[in-house]
């Protein structure tokens, strides 16, 4: 079992990675997609995404992983500095850990690995080119109005997400990008589900947490709950991943 664990956990996590986009340049918008109810919204969403991506780099930020295998009854916390460069590569600085080290190694090691060898991809973004969209109104959030979109893909591609995309009604940022792949990456799998929401400060969408959880045939559920604070950007001091 605990081999084909760790055999299992490299590939999925490349793809939660794949599934909480980094939002990649998103190519032109066509006219078709305007045309349809909430068009404008989701332009505007594009163009906000999009002038934001720069502003985000050079930048750090705290993150605390939590990740759980509740049948087994293992668990391990760990907290680090993620370091975003301006040139779009992550590192990580390891800060502190506590809790079981099989967790720690082949969930949590793996997820940082993985995303520090991700590269923006144009073709799992959220875009009229990869998604159809299905406006289905406005709703409350924290006390602010978001616009809700139903998500299905055009492909059914690795990497690529049926669910929902929350945007707010201000700033047309991302609020919450929640759902299940359409395809899984290992048939030791039966499905993933992810949460991604995020911080509106400064005019930024800044990631707030990722919930996930991976369904497998063999060890049950795994979960890797991550959550983000203090970002500080502009001249943040570089520093290495801990190996």
């Amino acid at each position: 079992m605990q081999r084909l664990y760790t055999r299992l956990f490299p590939v999925v996590l490349l793809s939660l990675l794949a599934a909480c986009t980094r939002h990649a340049p998103v190519g032109p918008v066509k006219d078709s997609a305007l045309l349809k109810p909430g068009g404008e919204i989701l332009a505007k969403y594009w163009q906000a995404t999009a002038a934001q991506r720069d502003q985000l780099r050079d930048s750090t930020v705290s993150v605390e992983f939590i990740g759980r295998l509740p049948r087994l009854n293992k668990q391990a916390t760990l907290t680090a500095i993620r370091y975003l460069s301006p040139e779009g590569q992550v590192t990580y600085k390891v800060t502190g850990f506590s809790g079981d080290e099989t967790v720690k190694k082949e969930v949590i090691a793996r997820y940082m690995t993985a995303e520090t060898q991700a590269r923006d991809d144009a073709s799992l973004t959220i875009s009229d080119e990869n998604y159809h969209f299905r406006y289905k109104g406005q709703q409350a959030k924290e006390g602010r109005t978001v616009h809700v979109f139903e998500l299905k893909p055009r492909q059914k591609r690795v990497g690529l997400f049926k669910g929902e995309l929350w945007i707010d009604a201000q700033t047309f940022l991302p609020v919450r990008e929640t759902g299940e792949f359409v395809k899984n990456p290992s048939v030791f799998l039966k499905r993933v589900r992810f949460t991604r929401d995020y911080r509106l400060t400064d005019g930024l969408a800044i990631p707030s947490r990722i919930a996930s959880v991976v369904e497998t045939r063999i060890v049950g559920p795994a979960e890797l709950e991550i959550r983000f604070d203090n970002f500080r950007r502009s001249g943040a001091r570089h520093v290495a991943l801990d190996r």
